[in-house]
């Protein structure tokens, strides 16, 4: 296998996981009361209000919010359904450096700058939420580990870039 073929199934590779990863991520913000509430069953059969009675109150005054915004105001739970769409949408970019990783790796570097931008988001907005600081850093977490493969994304597109050759000022299409 050639060294621009290796690359270009490392890059495709790393990908398809973040892409799985923001899809997961989206498609679990839909159902949010059940999964609360199996969350919570779960935690307690392992015992967690022995040993995480912070988490477990944490969980329960969630689950209880959201039974009393579901039951409510169901309107209000529309927000976290277009949270999910937006993660989902977002995934669809990223079928740009797929197909193409050096014309389309403003989208990695895209996806690396929205990453950074949750560390602050979750500062500023956690406390003015009254979110626990122990789940913030949960929070800015998402976008620590969701920028470790987009930077080993990016570098391989600048080495496969590095190996492409060019015709003109535009790149030779990248084989798919």
């Amino acid at each position: 296998m050639s060294d621009r073929a290796a690359l270009l199934k490392g890059i495709r590779a790393w990908l398809v996981l973040f892409v799985v990863c923001l899809v997961l991520s989206g498609a679990t913000a839909f159902p949010l009361v059940h999964e609360l509430r199996w969350a919570e069953d779960l935690l307690r059969s392992l015992s967690a209000p022995e040993h995480l009675p912070a988490l477990m109150e944490w969980i329960e005054r969630v689950r209880d919010g959201l039974d009393t915004a579901d039951a409510t105001y169901p309107f209000l739970l529309y927000g976290t359904d277009w949270l999910a769409f937006a993660h989902l949408v977002i995934a669809v970019a990223f079928y740009g450096p797929y197909r193409d990783p050096v014309r389309n790796i403003w989208v990695i570097e895209f996806g690396m700058i929205a990453c950074a931008g949750i560390i602050p988001l979750a500062l500023v907005c956690g406390p003015i939420r009254g979110i626990p600081f122990w789940w913030t850093v949960i929070d800015m977490a998402f976008g620590v580990f969701g920028v470790i493969p987009l930077y080993i994304v990016r570098r391989r597109i600048k080495q496969l870039e590095a190996l492409t050759p060019y015709a003109g000022s535009r790149p030779v299409p990248v084989p798919r």
